[in-house]
């Protein structure tokens, strides 16, 4: 299950906002515009769709990127070790 930094990560990437637990109630919104406890909540139910489809990008730009170096995984981890 989701926790509440992660669903705001989702929804205010770009940040100013901090949250003690995981209740709409611990957030604290600084620099970004408020979003309501509805948008909040229905968060949790987004977030793993969300975060599967982040990590297929990441993997697909990281193959992406493999390839046009030509180079496999194994020897970009030797490269980087």
């Amino acid at each position: 299950m989701a926790k509440g930094y992660e669903v705001l990560t989702m929804l205010i990437p770009d940040g100013g906002w901090v949250i003690t637990g995981n209740d709409y109630e611990g957030i604290k919104f600084s620099e970004c515009k408020p979003i309501t406890k509805a948008q909040f909540e229905s968060g949790f139910a987004q977030f793993d769709a969300w975060k599967v489809a982040q990590d297929i990008k990441a993997a697909s730009d990281k193959a992406a990127l493999l390839a046009k170096l030509g180079i496999s995984s194994e020897e970009a981890a030797l490269l980087l070790s």
